[in-house]
């Protein structure tokens, strides 16, 4: 059993184009985002009744927030990629990377906006939706894994997996495979998301409960990461800077939430 996971086997199921037909190509990557998109949203369709959300709002946020968050990811990667942007445009264009949490911060706020243009509770909405972004994270994850973005540092560990030519990763390198570790990571936290809102009696603490699990692990993720395209802010990369404020966020969310349930009784 051991040696089914060795690295080198591992790196097999390594698929940058899935398929060829023609002009026409399937990524590795765009389709396990679009497959984590579809599961998700399967999920979601389920709730709408039973948690009494209306149909047609809940199909607009879910999409409006896809589609900035997807255009903020893609921002928020441009921005950090920027003077290699004034080098080569496309290079960085055109390029399967992507930086969750400008996808997160976009598509919450659009979402947000959304809400309360339509004057509805927005917090009601965004448990809904949060409840299984970490699962698009951890089919996301497996797509980077695909394409060889976000890897990890070089290491000796037989878990280490070489990447194939034309992929995002250095070849020849046997590198953690960080992707694997943040999507079974993903995985536990819609885990815990999903539970609480469909199954607890406390669904709003769906949001402040995803924002600490995700920054947390995230921040530690960081450190084994090895691509240097993420960006730094001092000793910390974008990303775990980032995370700080996060996780900030979700601990004045969650006391808010304490004092409300408090001052009901």
């Amino acid at each position: 059993m051991q040696k089914a996971f060795h690295g080198r086997k591992l790196g097999r199921i390594m698929c940058i184009d899935l398929i060829k037909i023609g002009p026409i190509t399937v990524h590795g990557y765009g389709f396990m985002i679009a497959l984590g998109i579809f599961i998700a949203f399967t999920l979601v369709s389920k709730q709408i009744k039973p948690k009494g959300y209306n149909e047609e709002h809940v199909l607009n946020v879910v999409l409006i927030s896809i589609g900035t968050g997807l255009l903020g990811s893609k921002l928020f990667y441009i921005l950090l990629n920027f003077k290699e942007l004034l080098e080569n445009p496309l290079s960085v264009i055109g390029s399967e990377g992507f930086v969750v949490y400008g996808g997160i911060i976009i598509g919450t706020l659009c979402g947000y906006l959304y809400c309360r243009k339509n004057k509805l509770e927005f917090i009601k909405y965004a448990n809904l939706i949060i409840s299984v972004v970490p699962l698009c994270q951890a089919f996301g994850r497996l797509g980077c894994f695909m394409a060889g973005c976000c890897y990890g540092k070089e290491t000796t560990l037989p878990i280490g997996v070489t990447f194939p030519v034309g992929s995002m990763a250095p070849v020849g390198l046997k590198l953690l495979p960080t992707q694997l570790i943040s999507s079974f990571g993903n995985l536990c936290i819609f885990c815990v998301t999903y539970y609480i809102f469909t199954k607890s009696k406390h669904e709003n603490y769906t949001v402040p409960v995803y924002l600490l699990l995700y920054s947390v692990g995230r921040f530690c993720i960081e450190f084994l990461r090895g691509d240097a395209a993420r960006g730094f802010v001092g000793i910390l990369s974008t990303s775990q800077f980032i995370s700080i404020f996060i996780f900030a966020i979700a601990i004045i969310f969650w006391v808010n939430l304490e004092k409300s349930a408090d001052s009901k009784k």
